[in-house]
């Protein structure tokens, strides 16, 4: 997808909705993740039922789930009709942006009208794994094969600062700032019109307003400078609890359609000018957001100074601060009510809650610049979205 003069065939997203974003084993506790997703997928479906289109397909993404087509069984769950087809997308934290941008891809090739779109994860009951031939029970499966680098996010996310520079005070100023943010959106009432309530769900469980820098400046590093997780207290990194998110369950989705029929509803928009996925050093995964943004950026013929939001996945604040350095990034306009730090993390459904974050923030604003949506990927890949607001 490319800016181009003609953009009244370019696709565009409505509707775009999210749940509370529950810390695991708490709001969200015994909730699978079709029952987190199904009430989402359920409200948008019925803010574009006045179209009278028939959904072409649901794309939603996860990547923890118990495995079958996790789409499906949401979308039955929300009540769509059973002749709705539906598939699950698997791109690690990605999956939710890569979900949007799937569906986006097939509006622009005229390969359909309507589509559902987004991700979920409940990482409160994501199923145990285990190997066959060990039972070794494992977390994840892994990101790259044997001869590759495939550390953890975390111990990534340590080095990434290491090798960037990035010290622990920058990292805790940015946590801060993020629970700052979030805290006061949610006191003030901004998610309340992007939050589908579940169950009695409404809030998210995660922003602190006290979380300041002395706060976080208390919290002992989680992984040692070579590497790998240490004891209480014994770590000789910068990353911490504190400075990165938290396991998370969570839903967000959007439809995606023609700018024809969001007008035909009245529902604003934002146009999908374009997206890019590509691969990075699987060594630096954190840092992978970056050449992502700026292939997206280089097809829809603008430059990071030509934006005025981004949305990037805060899964650490070195990660998020590493990917703003490198594409120089004005840091004013980067998470503007909080990120991932404060909200958590929801692994397959975060990239699509960037995108509703982004819906939020651009149409509530006369600032008519573009957006960016981008995440950092395990195993060394970005994905990255721009768009805008339509008239």
């Amino acid at each position: 997808m490319t800016r181009g003069p003609d953009t009244r065939s370019a696709p565009v997203i409505v509707a775009a909705r999210r749940s509370a974003i529950g810390t695991a084993g708490r709001s969200f506790a015994s909730h699978t993740v079709d029952a987190i997703a199904a009430p989402v997928l359920a409200e948008v479906a019925a803010a574009v039922a006045p179209s009278g289109l028939q959904i072409d397909d649901v794309v939603v993404g996860n990547c923890m789930g118990p495995g079958g087509d996790v789409a499906r069984v949401a979308a039955l769950r929300a009540g769509l009709d059973s002749s709705v087809p539906a598939v699950t997308v698997d791109r690690q934290c990605g999956s939710g942006l890569d979900a949007v941008m799937q569906a986006a891809a097939r509006v622009a090739a005229g390969h359909g009208e309507l589509f559902l779109a987004g991700g979920a994860e409940s990482a409160s009951t994501a199923p145990h794994r285990s190997w066959p031939d060990s039972g070794e029970r494992y977390s994840r499966a892994p990101f790259a094969p044997t001869g590759f680098p495939d550390p953890d996010m975390g111990p990534a996310a340590d080095r990434l600062a290491a090798v960037r520079g990035i010290s622990r005070e920058r990292q805790d100023a940015w946590a801060a700032r993020s629970h700052a943010r979030a805290a006061a959106a949610q006191a003030s009432g901004v998610f309340d019109g992007e939050i589908v309530v579940i169950d009695g769900v409404a809030r998210d469980d995660r922003p602190r307003a006290s979380m300041n820098a002395d706060r976080l400046a208390r919290f002992a590093p989680a992984f040692s400078s070579a590497g790998g997780t240490t004891g209480a207290g014994t770590g000789t990194g910068t990353v911490t609890a504190g400075n990165a998110c938290g396991f998370s369950d969570g839903a967000a989705m959007m439809a995606v359609t023609t700018g024809r029929v969001a007008r035909d509803l009245g529902l604003p928009s934002l146009r999908v000018v374009a997206a890019a996925v590509t691969g990075s050093d699987p060594e630096l995964p954190g840092l992978g957001a970056a050449p992502a943004a700026r292939l997206a950026l280089a097809r829809a013929g603008l430059v990071a100074a030509d934006l005025g939001f981004a949305e990037i996945t805060e899964a650490f604040a070195a990660q998020l601060l590493a990917v703003g350095d490198e594409l120089a990034l004005d840091e004013s306009i980067i998470s503007g009510d909080g990120g991932a730090i404060a909200l958590g993390h929801p692994w397959g459904a975060s990239g699509a809650v960037l995108l509703v974050r982004l819906a939020a923030r651009m149409i509530a604003s006369d600032d008519a610049r573009p957006g960016l949506a981008a995440c950092s990927i395990g195993g060394g890949q970005g994905i990255a979205m721009i768009v805008e607001r339509t008239a």
